[in-house]
């Protein structure tokens, strides 16, 4: 089942469901995530997954900052199983790094800056 991306309220990012079952959150590049983004993105993960817990891709790659507000809101369960964040540079791998650290993730999570291993990583448990 293919759900179409749906954008995230406020517009900063959007949510899709692909073939694989994977839920991929998409934040566009340059922006700073603030707690109502990571408010509406979890609710528009929850939406498309419909209660039905799929593991997740969240493409954090060239995001600007995260407050700490937002990523509080990442400790709260939503309909991920596991997670895994995909950055490219060493700013978003300390930010994986420092949210994994402070907060305790709902859920498996992991960073990644690959994609391939990321997607490996999500689909060897189902």
């Amino acid at each position: 089942m293919v759900v179409a991306p749906e954008t995230v309220d406020g517009g900063k990012g959007s949510v899709e469901l692909r073939d694989d079952g994977v839920v991929h959150l998409r934040w566009l590049s340059g922006i700073s995530i603030e707690v109502e983004d990571a408010k509406a993105a979890m609710a528009k993960v929850n939406e498309v997954c419909q209660g039905v817990p799929h593991p997740m891709l969240v493409d954090m790659a060239a995001v600007a900052s995260v407050s700490r507000e937002a990523r509080g809101i990442w400790s709260i369960p939503c309909d991920a199983s596991r997670i895994a964040l995909l950055g490219r540079s060493p700013v978003d791998r300390v930010l994986a790094n420092f949210f994994l650290g402070v907060h305790v993730p709902p859920c498996p999570t992991r960073f990644f800056n690959s994609r391939s291993e990321a997607t490996d990583w999500l689909n060897a448990v189902r």
